[in-house]
Order: structure tokens, then C-alpha cells, then sequence
């Protein structure tokens, strides 16, 4: 199959080219209109998938409700919004509820699927602090041990690939260790830890930051918190919940610029709720939600935030838009900055021969025309 563009994004840039895709694999990018074409897009963006990191649900469905069929529809429907690549994300509960999420999301993975891929599982919590766990329930949270994380590998099939810690409770650093070890992403959040346990904390192996802003301690010039960190150790990954709600777009413009091109990483922190029906009764963790006019979950009779029902295109478009990111630097935090966090930027992120065939089509608004999964066309509007 040829697909063409007058704006494909390679090299940090958008070019006039002919890109052929056998099997799962882009086999060659040719010069614009000198190929047969299958597919000709004009002048649409064609972009690499979106890669989403932190992401509880959607369409009803939440990773911890442990049911094979919700987490196909989701895998099936969620190209429409552009991702095809995600990693399904736990919410604090106690252990036999983790353990049964984590053997579903093995049971559909063995099994096969279609739709966007599953990249492993972002283990959120139970390892968080008491004082900035956010809407993840106090009665679940737990010590980090490394006993404890085994058990929970073990209901996984090893498909743990990413974690939120607060490192501040993992003595000495075990549980870290360990993961750094077996080539598991360690990310600190819904923490307390001061700068100073941060720098300890990422030269004892850790690589990221899980929704910066929220579930940390804040920035002051003379104490400078996760938040700071955040700045501060650029070479660090960090997650940022671009809805414009979760943060300002003021804030999401300084966090950009501060990070710069390589090291932010836009997740949705989705639940249940994004595209689901008014009437499906919403909770996480155990807990019931409600959900605001503009999108912003909460949990119920109170205004604490517990997640949103944000798009990926839709959150491109506000960094683009509204908080006024440069283009380059927004797309990589959807795509090649992702990819490179989880290790398997040698296959996807980016489009190139010899990569996998995850493909975007986008309109100057930023809705999708199609998706491609590793060749398939998983969506077409």
C-alpha cells in the first residue's frame, strides 16, 4: 500500500513524500508522486501515532473493572481520537482487585486484539503518599516492597512496563533497584518528596514524573518541590494532563518551554467516562465520580479532580492552539517522546522504513481522518 501527502512529518518536518506500508511495517518513503498511489491524503498532516502512557478508560470501561470485552471496544474504538499505542492504567485498589485488572489486560493481550496496541500496563499506585494521593483511595494504599510488586508481575505476565511511586516510602531505594533492574519505567508522583529526595530519586533510577502539576509537592523559589524538579531536570521524562483544566495554558506553555523538545510526554488520564453515556454510572477505585460541563472529573460532592475525558488530538490542539507550544515540541510529547520514555523508540514514534505502520491523518482542526495500526486501517472518518 502507498499512502502520499503533501505534509508528512519526517525529520522534524513536514515534506512532500509517497510512503509504502507491507504488512505491519513503513518498507519505503518515496519522493512525492513518484509511486503508484493507493491513498492519496493532499494536503492532510499525516503524523505518528499517538502514544498514550496514562490512561484509566473510556467508553464505559476502566482498567480495573478486569472485563476482556470492555478493554477490546476500547482497544478497537480508541484510533478515532488518533492513538495507537496505549498502556492501560490501574487505579489504587486493594491487591485482589489489582491482580484480577492485571491478569485481564494479560488474558487480552495473549489472546489477541485489534485496534491500538498494548504496550504493557502503567501500574498507578498502590505505592503513593497519603497527603498527596489525590482521588486514589486512602484504604488501598500501600509500602512499596519488592514481595509485593512480584505478586503483582506475576498477575501481569510481566506486562508491568511503567509505574508511579512515591519514592520518598521505598527504603533505600529497594523497590527502585529493582524495577531499574528487570527494565521497568520508574515515575515519581502523587508525592511529597522534596527536590533534594528527587535528585536521589532519579539517580537511584528514576526516569519520569506521572501527571506534572498535580499530585506534588509545589514549586517556591527557595524550596522548589517535584514541580521544580520537574524544571530543573530536563532530561527527565514527565507526563502533563494537556486539557487546559488539569493545568492552565499558561502553565502547560511555561512546563513546554522549560522542558523543551525531547522530555514531555501529553497523557490523557482518561477514565470511564470519555466517550461513554450520560447514563453509565461513573466510579474509580471504588469510588464514585462526577463529571463537569467542560470534562473534568471529580470526586463526587467534592472538588477534588480524579481525571478527565480528554482526546489526544483534542489535547495536540490545545497545546498548539491555546497554550501556544510550538508545534514540534507538542507532537513529539504525543508520539517520539513517549515511545523513547518506554524504550521502544527503535519501532515506533516516528515514521521511518523499517518502523511500525502507526499513522495519523489530520485535518488543519486537528480531527482525524484515519488511522493506521501497524498497516490496519483502525479508523476512517
Amino acid at each position: 500500500m502507498i499512502i502520499r501527502s503533501k505534509r508528512v512529518w519526517l525529520a522534524n518536518q513536514f515534506v512532500k513524500c509517497d510512503v509504502e506500508v507491507i504488512n505491519e511495517k513503513i518498507t519505503n518513503i518515496y519522493p512525492y508522486e513518484s509511486q503508484k498511489c493507493d491513498v492519496d491524503y493532499g494536503n492532510k498532516r499525516i503524523v505518528p501515532g499517538f502514544i498514550d502512557v496514562h490512561t484509566h478508560g473510556a467508553y464505559g470501561f476502566d482498567t480495573n473493572d478486569a472485563k476482556e470485552e470492555g478493554l477490546r471496544y476500547w482497544l478497537k474504538n480508541i484510533p478515532e481520537e488518533g492513538v495507537t499505542s496505549i498502556l492501560p492504567t490501574t487505579v489504587t485498589q486493594m491487591p485482589k482487585v489489582l491482580e484480577e485488572a492485571l491478569r485481564n489486560v494479560y488474558n487480552v493481550y495473549k489472546a489477541g486484539y485489534e485496534g491500538a496496541e498494548i504496550l504493557g500496563v502503567h501500574f498507578e499506585g498502590p505505592y503513593l503518599d497519603m497527603d498527596y494521593k489525590g482521588a486514589q483511595p486512602p484504604e488501598a494504599i500501600q509500602k512499596p516492597t519488592v514481595e509485593s510488586f512480584k505478586k503483582y508481575q506475576e498477575a501481569a505476565g510481566g506486562l508491568i512496563k511503567y509505574i508511579t511511586i512515591a519514592p520518598e516510602h521505598d527504603k533505600n531505594y529497594e523497590l527502585i533497584h529493582y524495577l531499574r533492574e528487570n527494565k521497568v519505567v520508574v515515575s515519581m508522583g502523587h508525592s511529597s518528596a522534596t527536590y533534594e529526595e528527587a535528585l536521589m530519586a532519579v539517580a537511584n533510577g528514576v526516569t519520569s514524573m506521572t501527571h506534572v502539576y498535580n499530585g506534588m509537592t509545589k514549586l517556591h523559589h527557595r524550596d522548589l518541590g517535584l514541580v521544580g524538579a520537574a524544571y530543573r531536570i530536563r532530561d527527565i521524562y514527565g507526563e502533563i494532563i494537556g486539557d487546559g483544566m488539569h493545568s492552565s495554558v499558561d502553565a502547560l506553555n511555561i512546563y513546554y518551554k522549560t522542558k523543551g523538545p525531547h522530555s514531555a510526554v501529553l497523557i490523557t488520564d482518561s477514565l470511564r467516562a470519555k466517550g461513554c453515556k450520560s447514563d453509565v454510572k461513573l466510579t474509580l477505585g471504588g469510588h464514585e465520580i462526577e463529571i463537569s460541563k467542560e470534562g473534568l472529573a471529580y470526586i463526587k460532592g467534592t472538588n477534588t479532580i480524579a481525571g478527565s475525558t480528554l482526546r489526544m488530538n483534542k489535547g495536540l490542539k490545545i497545546l498548539v492552539e491555546d497554550a501556544l507550544i510550538p508545534f514540534d515540541y507538542a507532537l513529539n510529547s504525543c508520539t517520539c517522546n513517549p515511545a523513547n520514555c518506554l524504550g521502544v523508540g527503535d519501532r515506533k514514534g516516528y515514521i521511518r522504513v523499517g518502523y511500525d505502520a502507526d499513522l495519523v491523518i489530520l485535518d488543519d482542526n486537528y480531527e482525524v481522518v484515519a488511522t493506521y495500526t501497524k498497516g490496519k486501517l483502525a479508523y476512517k472518518r
